[in-house]
């Protein structure tokens, strides 16, 4: 069986998609710690150097800690600014730092990654 859209459905789907391709970061503040919209942990790295447009965690880093990706029309938004990862990828940075979750947190809210091995901290609201 075909389902056929009626051109007006077709329209509203796709502006839907188009809005959230425009949609703020797509992040929140969840008991004073800053995450996805999905609400997994943020965390900032001690070895990227603010306002330097630049992340350091690439291979098997950003394997174990995925960049926090932006889509490639997102636009910067109050202390929220996008970097452009080795790849050519975007990444949101908050103040400069390229932001990343954690592969081990498994759920929302955890915060396994902070402090770990004293050069990845979240990010307190």
């Amino acid at each position: 069986m075909r389902i056929r859209l009626l051109p007006a459905v077709t329209l509203a789907i796709a502006s839907s998609f188009v809005s959230l391709a425009h949609a703020q970061a797509p992040v929140k503040v969840s008991d004073g710690v800053l995450v996805t919209s999905a609400g997994m942990t943020l965390y900032t790295f001690d070895k990227d150097v603010a306002n330097s447009g630049k992340s350091t965690c690439n291979g098997p880093c950003a394997t174990l800690w995925p960049p926090a990706m932006a889509a490639a029309n997102a636009k910067p938004e109050g202390d929220m600014t996008i970097i452009t990862r080795d790849d050519g990828a975007k990444q949101w940075a908050i103040k400069g730092m390229p932001l990343y979750t954690y592969a081990n947190d498994k759920k929302a809210g955890d915060k396994t990654g902070d402090n770990f091995k004293e050069v990845w901290h979240v990010v307190k609201k």
